[in-house]
């Protein structure tokens, strides 16, 4: 019979904010501090927020202009680079404990571990064992860390997310029975993991409005309303996932696609929206021909500015499998002006390549111009290699220059070597 399984899952708390404190020597906990860009103006979004002013009733994913004005507090300009070092040495530290195969990096700032196997070896506890990590990556890198632990993912998430914010050591622990016992009636359910705002509307139509709600409704009808996706309200309801580390690693999609999207700082018009949209294209076809790939297949999602109608999207398969810049924005060009209500203000914009193949497959169809598209190929091998060498705003167009683009800024905050 195989033992039951332990997982913790560290969170480093506030984890841009935290960078940009230790950075300047101080306390997150003590100074109010944002991570926001103010030449972006009022409206900017605040990217991290300090535990210290998040008390005050800041939120990390607010914007600037909602913060009191009576709230004294630092603005720190986003440095995704330092952030991307400060992750990369506390994801060696790790390493110090756990085996890769073993660990899941869920996002910059949180990691899921298999610890089962290294309790005997170190001859110690999970809690002992989880503080002592953390503890190493706040004396090698003045992080601190939130933890949750738990008999599967499932359950050291929720352990993380619920119980460790409301305990005074920042820790939380849960197994099946706990898991049933203490938050089978706590509300509200989007405190849950992999339960959206969405989820919970569907569901309190239903008049369920807690996970025991669920472990008592009929899962026929859960099947009916939610498709594949109610056995994992099911199994989450129990407080069950069957989902190991493993898996996840073992895990390969049956399709591919690469997907990129912005939220605006401000409120954008149809004309300046679709600058935007170029330069999404221009930079996300750049990565198509760095990874030799092709697409036959276009998305595009539209979102407007305080939710004041729905959002617009829309998809479509090209004749061409390409990655030409020519052929792939004017296939969004045609898509955009079928789908943007110019009536409305836009603030985010999502596109996606779809049906990603290598690109030995590439098709052209009879009226593609290929001496053009040959000279375009070779056009973008060349910016590739300027920007490996010199950075991403090392060769510019001519609508990057423009008011309304963001692409120049993003090259400065996220990355800026690779194309």
């Amino acid at each position: 019979m195989e033992t039951s399984r332990i997982y913790i899952c560290i969170d480093l708390k506030s984890f841009y904010a935290s960078v940009e404190c230790v950075e300047r020597g101080l306390d997150p906990f003590e100074v109010n501090l944002v991570v926001a860009d103010p030449t972006r103006g009022k409206g900017a979004i605040t990217l991290a927020a300090t535990p210290a002013i998040k008390k005050q009733g800041v939120k990390s994913r607010g914007r600037i202009y909602e913060i009191p004005e009576s709230i004294d507090y630092i603005i720190a300009m986003p440095r995704m680079h330092l952030y991307m070092k400060y992750a990369a040495k506390i994801y060696g530290i790790f390493l110090k404990y756990i085996a890769k195969e073993d660990i899941h990096v869920y996002s910059i700032d949180e990691s899921f571990f298999d610890i089962t196997s290294y309790l005997s070896l170190y001859h110690t506890t999970p809690k002992e064992l989880a503080l002592r990590i953390v503890q190493d990556v706040f004396d090698q890198t003045g992080i601190t860390a939130s933890i949750g632990m738990g008999t599967n993912l499932f359950l050291a998430k929720v352990a993380l997310d619920i119980l460790a914010k409301q305990s005074d050591d920042h820790i939380g622990f849960l197994d099946e029975g706990f898991f049933r016992q203490k938050l089978w009636h706590h509300q509200p359910i989007t405190d849950f993991w992999m339960i959206a705002r969405g989820t919970a509307q569907h569901l309190a139509r239903l008049g369920i409005c807690d996970l025991w709600g669920i472990t008592r409704f009929p899962e026929e009808i859960l099947y009916r309303e939610f498709g594949i996706n109610a056995e994992i309200l099911i199994d989450h309801a129990w407080g069950k996932e069957p989902v190991q580390i493993q898996d996840i690693k073992a895990y390969r999609p049956k399709g591919n696609s690469i997907s990129n999207s912005q939220i605006l700082f401000s409120d954008y018009s149809c004309e300046d929206a679709y600058l935007i949209l170029k330069e999404m294209v221009d930079i996300h076809t750049l990565r198509l021909v760095r990874n030799h790939l092709v697409t036959d297949h276009i998305s595009l999602f539209i979102g407007y500015s305080k939710n004041i109608r729905k959002p617009s999207r829309g998809s479509c398969t090209i004749t061409n499998r390409t990655n030409s810049y020519q052929i792939l924005m004017e296939e969004y060009r045609l898509l955009f002006r079928r789908i943007c209500d110019s009536r409305y203000p836009i603030r985010q914009i999502a596109i996606t390549f779809g049906h990603l193949q290598d690109e030995i497959y590439e098709q052209w169809d009879l009226f593609a111009d290929r001496s053009f598209l040959e000279k375009e190929r070779k056009l973008q091998q060349t910016l590739i290699q300027i920007k490996d060498r010199y950075g991403k705003n090392s060769v510019l167009k001519g609508m990057n220059m423009l008011e309304a683009a963001t692409a120049r800024y993003r090259n400065n905050t996220i990355g800026g070597h690779r194309a």
